[in-house]
């Protein structure tokens, strides 16, 4: 019994042996150097100028200060349209397409899983499995002529309508609701609960890492896009942060490149903020994916 607890110690990652010292020394050089570009960026925001062009570059800057974050501040506000506006409007699209998103591909999962008896499922499925080799570039064009035929130019709707449904996502929420017992199912519809009520009480609460995932991708989607500000708006009131910062980047001059690391941040936090919120459940689903 001995044996056998400490072999299960042994392959348990909350216990350390010193047989996974070989595993650490490759992973902590790894991971140092995964880390060091993050603490690089951070650290170009809050450099002076004298620090910015310093040769050799400077890890980490000696004299930190905010003003590169003033200056973020002063100019959006010299354009017309305050800083604080763009964030608004991501904010909002970002919360509302993540909402949306989720229900859409739970619902649409559910069906592809669940309702997979009849043959135009399975057509529907293999046409989502197609979609994922697809990049967004190759769609622009059909994708312009839908939400101009349906009279969504410079609207809220043109930000969320095209990241409603993400096929990857609706695989990854498929592997999981495969899982869920038809039995259980089946058990709710004979005690009276229609679909909606299967959807919410029985399928949502049993796919929450595959939903924390979805909504990770959704949200990185929705928070970094540019093309319906490119595109669809034309008014500055309604275009997102990501939009004003990209452009503000691509006039990169020497005066203004701390502005824009100063901006890389405030567009990296929330990401990364998220991402370490529900790592684990991302993870698990990632590994349950692969294992099927």
């Amino acid at each position: 019994m001995a044996k056998k607890r400490l072999k299960g110690r042994r392959g348990n990652p909350k216990y350390f042996s010193a047989d996974q010292l070989k595993f650490y020394l490759i992973l902590i050089p790894l991971a140092i150097i995964m880390v060091l570009p993050v603490v690089y960026m951070f650290s170009e925001a809050f450099k002076p100028l004298g620090e910015l062009y310093a040769f050799p570059p400077i890890l980490i800057t000696k004299n930190p200060t905010m003003t590169n974050f003033k200056k973020l501040f002063e100019l959006s506000g010299s354009t017309g349209v305050p800083m604080t506006r763009y964030l608004l409007n991501s904010v909002i699209i970002a919360g509302v397409t993540v909402l949306v998103n989720i229900y859409i591909t739970v619902a649409c999962a559910f069906v592809l899983s669940k309702k997979g008896k009849y043959k135009v499922t399975k057509w529907f499925f293999s046409l989502n499995q197609t979609a994922l080799m697809f990049v967004p570039v190759a769609v622009t064009v059909p994708r312009y002529i839908l939400i101009v035929k349906m009279g969504m130019i410079d609207t809220w709707a043109v930000h969320i309508f095209p990241l409603i449904a993400m096929p990857i996502g609706i695989f990854l929420m498929k592997q999981f609701i495969d899982d869920v017992p038809d039995a259980l199912i089946e058990a709710a519809y004979v005690d009276g609960a229609g679909n909606f009520t299967v959807l919410r009480k029985i399928i949502m609460p049993m796919t929450k890492p595959a939903i924390a995932t979805v909504a990770i991708l959704t949200f990185q989607s929705a928070w970094s896009a540019t093309e319906a500000s490119n595109n669809f708006i034309t008014s500055d009131v309604m275009k997102t942060i990501y939009y004003y910062l990209n452009a503000l980047s691509v006039s990169n001059t020497v005066a203004t490149r701390g502005v824009v690391a100063a901006g890389s941040i405030l567009l990296f936090i929330p990401n990364l903020i998220i991402f370490i919120c529900m790592q684990s459940r991302v993870m698990s689903t990632m590994s349950h994916s692969g294992i099927k």
